[in-house]
């Protein structure tokens, strides 16, 4: 557990802001860490697994653009990344207990992977990143068998 937990997750309030404002373009850019984008992953996971996928797809561009960047073949929204930690962050949620209410799930979330932004890197042979193809659609190469029980190249 972080000594302090980030502003958004000190309650439900706070954590309805950033989901608000995630989605009307007015969370400020330099607040929208990795640990903001886990938890936004989180509650969209929670609210509806079914359309989490689909609304991260919309709303990240969305996003993107509100805060004065662009989605090209080489910047802004990345298909495959937001794939993968959709996969991470859902299958993480599922080994939960049972009971846990939003906030404490996506505390553990973050608990979990802030400090493993780059996760993905163990789990591609090739520079994800910088990868066009890797960008605009998924990609589900394996670099480890681990992959296969956690399912997390599957999109």
């Amino acid at each position: 557990m972080p000594e302090r937990w980030p502003d958004f997750l000190s309650g439900d309030i706070a954590l309805d802001a950033l989901i608000a404002g995630f989605e009307d373009g007015t969370w400020p850019k330099a607040q929208f860490t990795h640990a903001a984008h886990l938890t936004v992953g989180a509650c969209y996971i929670l609210a509806d697994d079914t359309t989490a996928l689909d609304r991260l797809r919309a709303n990240i561009p969305r996003y993107n653009v509100s805060q004065g960047g662009v989605n090209t073949e080489d910047s802004g929204y990345h298909e495959t990344l937001t794939c993968f930690w959709h996969n991470v962050i859902r299958d993480f949620i599922g080994a939960l207990p049972a009971g846990l209410d939003r906030l404490a799930t996506a505390r553990g979330v973050v608990t979990e992977f802030a400090p493993k932004r780059d996760l993905f890197r163990q789990y591609y042979d090739f520079d994800v990143i910088t990868s066009r193809e890797a960008r605009a659609t998924w990609r589900s190469e394996e670099h480890t068998s681990e992959l296969q029980s956690r399912q997390y190249l599957v999109c």
